[in-house]
């Protein structure tokens, strides 16, 4: 597995795992039951601390994307989590501060909703 991580990036390094992971799995790259590298191994890969892995891989446990067993690993989890209220208000929060951005950087609606709609179908395709 191939992560990109932008070490210049105001985004944390365990925020940018967490998210480029979400993504594999949404556009098919990451598989259930697909075991991720160790927390020690991605580390080395990266060349980051481990418990910045660690911290990612956690997080991801929490939210429901993976599995951590002891002798395997990280694991993709087969049930993805579902929506809650938590992850609707969430979504909400995000989305306010994008289209107010992108409102104020001249995007029209039309344009914005052309953007979601051609990102959207990058993650239907699996």
């Amino acid at each position: 597995m191939l992560l990109k991580i932008d070490f210049e990036s105001e985004l944390p390094i365990y925020e940018q795992m967490k998210r480029q992971i979400i993504q594999g799995i949404a556009v098919g790259n990451l598989v259930a039951g697909e075991i991720l590298p160790s927390v020690r191994q991605m580390a080395e890969d990266i060349g980051i601390n481990l418990h910045t892995v660690n911290k990612a891989y956690n997080i991801l446990k929490g939210e429901g994307y993976l599995t951590i067993d002891r002798r395997k690993g990280a694991i993709i989890n087969d049930k993805l989590p579902k929506i809650t209220e938590e992850t609707n208000t969430k979504l909400i929060e995000e989305l306010n501060y994008i289209i107010a951005d992108s409102k104020c950087r001249g995007f029209t609606k039309e344009e914005f909703l052309d953007l979601c709609s051609k990102i959207f179908n990058n993650y239907s395709r699996k």
